[in-house]
């Protein structure tokens, strides 16, 4: 009887220690390549709106290489995949940024980030017969990135870049 006490106490422990683990590899993730990147990405942004082009660019250049590296690490991810669509994009690669926004759909043609990313691609390129194909996908979505996408469209809203 002693020994089979021992023996749940010994597996509870080691079940308690995996939980510890679980947690501790979450927490990790907080400081992932992605993470680190989508939060250069946000800032970036911010700098955007203030004009300041400057610091913004070198926010996306720091995002972008780390998002190769997330990229090299978990590969074909989507939500990676579109940020380094938009990265590629916001530093005037629009070739290039294209590319990763269409492996990314490949992967989750529904994803509403790549469909609206890309869009704004399209009105940029002059190409707006492919950016209302896009906002057709994020059409029963009922989201921001269909509202976003449509008001660049319309000309309602201008795009960045």
């Amino acid at each position: 009887m002693k020994k089979l006490i021992y023996t749940l106490l010994v597996i509870i422990a080691l079940t308690n220690n995996s939980f510890s683990a679980g947690t501790a590899s979450n927490s990790s993730d907080a400081s992932s390549n992605y993470t680190k990147a989508y939060n250069l990405i946000k800032a970036a942004k911010k700098y955007e709106k203030k004009g300041k082009t400057e610091k913004a660019q070198t926010k996306y250049v720091n995002a972008q290489e780390l998002l190769l590296k997330s990229n090299k690490e978990k590969p074909l991810q989507a939500d990676t995949l579109n940020y380094l669509g938009f990265t590629t994009r916001k530093l005037g690669d629009y070739e290039k940024g294209e590319e990763f926004y269409l492996q990314g759909l490949q992967i989750k043609p529904d994803h509403n980030g790549i469909n609206e990313y890309l869009g704004e691609l399209y009105v940029v390129t002059k190409r707006m017969d492919l950016a209302k194909q896009r906002l057709e996908v994020l059409k029963s979505c009922n989201c921001k990135e269909y509202k976003q996408l449509k008001e660049i469209i319309d000309g309602t809203k201008k795009s960045k870049y």
